[in-house]
This record gives structure tokens, C-alpha cells and sequence, in this order.
């Protein structure tokens, strides 16, 4: 049964899309079977997967609200080495749709369940926002990934969205759990930067990935092209880092939760 990561943070520009593609090509280059969701409305992660979000015969906004099934809406994509739940604007209507629901936590949950045993990970990018999208994949999610930029206010942020996980554990996912904090856009030149480091490992240890993502000309420009970094450059310093964070997030599946 595939692991389901949510890859959040409330707090946008801090790297959720970029690491949600690059982490699943990586994790493809290590025999990983992948889906990423596409659970932004801005629909980053499809359009940085190469796809057109404007010409999508179906969405995850249909599959969310019932008008369609999760695996004839799946597309493989990045040279047939990952799969891919689409998003685009329409998914916002989806979100308003949902909070006329009962049971509305629970839609995400109940349409990917169908096909969570074709794959070995599940990622879903979230929208930058705690929302009704970003509540249906944490009830979803065995896990919660978190990329942090280590700025000013990044430990403020990040206090928010821990409650929000611990309140969803207390009420519908008791599975749910913190499954690493990962360092982005990281300038060691920065002694800020250095400093928000060294507080995120003093207050959580060993649920910070070692491997720490860098700022990267080559991951900022691979979108642009519909590629990861790992097909736009594989000798940049940005897919080298997705590859060991890919490494990190394997060896949990024989260490077990942090």
C-alpha cells in the first residue's frame, strides 16, 4: 500500500511544488512508483510537469467532486517516469462546492484510495493556505512533509501548521504525523539563514532532513521548461539534492516515523 505524503506549508514561495516534482522524479529513479495530486489551484505542479492546465479534458476538481474517476484522470508525465493528478483554476470551485458537504475532510481520501495500491508514494502539493484542500490532504496523508526557507518568519509559520496537523490527528487521521522538515533555498552564506537552521535542529532533531535544498539557478529555471531539474540538469547542485532527499525518504521505510 503506498505511503500518502502531504508536502505543505501555509506560507507561500517556500518550495512545496518544486519539491513535490522533484521529489517524485527522484524517488522514479529509484524504482519508486509515484503519483503526485495537484491539489493548488494554481496548478504549479502540472504546468512545471509540462503539461497545459488550460486544455485539461478533466481535473482533480471532477475526481474531488465525483464527476469523474482518479485513474482515468491520472497522466504520466517527465518521459513516462512518474504519474500525475492535473490540477487548474477550476479546482477553486471544487473548494467552494466542498464546504456545502458533509463530510467534506474526507473527499480526497475516498477517490484516491482506489488507486493508493498502485503506487509506493503518493505526493500532493498543497495550495499555500490552510484551507478545505489542504484539510482533505492532511485526512488523507499518512504524513506530512513540510519545506521551510529558513527566514525571519519562518518558525512563526510553521507553529501554525503543526497545530493544524495536531488537531487533524486528534479528530479524523489518529495516522497522521510530521515526516520531516526540509530546509529550502538555502544560502549558507546567509548567517540568518544559518541561524533559522540551527533553531529548526535544536527544536526538532531528527524530523529535520539532513539533506538541505539549495538555491539553485537550475531548479528556479526547470519549470520554465515543464521539466524537474533532474531532466533539465541532472549535474545541478538543485537535482542532486532532491536525489539524497529522495535517498532520506526511502531509508524512513525501514527506520520508521521520526
Amino acid at each position: 500500500m503506498g505511503e500518502i505524503i502531504a508536502v505543505t506549508n501555509q506560507k507561500g514561495g517556500v518550495g512545496k511544488t518544486t519539491t513535490c516534482v522533484n521529489l517524485a522524479a527522484s524517488l522514479a529513479t529509484l524504482q519508486r512508483r509515484v503519483l503526485v495530486v495537484d491539489l493548488d489551484p494554481q496548478g504549479n505542479a502540472t504546468t512545471g510537469c509540462g503539461l497545459d492546465k488550460t486544455s485539461l479534458a478533466r481535473s482533480v476538481c471532477e475526481v474531488i467532486l465525483g464527476e469523474a474517476q482518479a485513474l482515468d484522470t491520472i497522466q504520466t508525465v517527465q518521459n513516462g517516469t512518474f504519474s500525475l493528478l492535473p490540477a487548474n483554476a477550476d479546482l477553486t470551485v471544487a473548494e467552494v462546492r466542498l464546504l456545502q458537504e458533509i463530510g467534506r475532510e474526507l473527499k480526497l481520501r475516498n477517490v484516491i484510495e482506489p488507486v493508493r495500491g498502485l503506487y509506493d508514494y503518493v505526493l500532493i502539493d498543497c495550495p499555500p493556505t490552510i484551507n478545505m484542500l489542504t484539510l482533505n490532504a492532511l485526512t488523507a496523508a499518512d504524513g506530512a512533509l513540510i519545506p521551510i526557507q529558513c527566514e525571519y518568519y519562518a518558525l512563526e509559520g510553521l507553529s501554525a501548521l503543526l497545530e493544524t496537523v495536531r488537531q487533524v490527528r486528534n479528530t479524523v487521521n489518529h495516522a497522521l504525523r510530521i515526516k520531516g522538515l526540509l530546509r529550502t533555498m538555502f544560502d549558507p552564506r546567509n548567517r540568518l539563514a544559518r541561524e533559522v537552521s540551527e533553531q529548526l535542529l535544536k527544536h526538532f532533531g531528527d524530523k529535520v532532513y539532513a539533506t538541505v535544498i539549495p538555491r539553485n539557478v537550475r531548479l528556479a529555471e526547470a519549470p520554465s521548461f515543464g521539466l524537474v531539474a533532474l531532466h533539465h540538469d541532472r549535474g545541478s547542485t538543485g537535482a542532486k539534492a532532491y536525489q539524497a532527499l529522495a535517498e532520506e525518504v526511502i531509508a524512513q521505510e525501514t527506520s520508521g516515523p521520526a
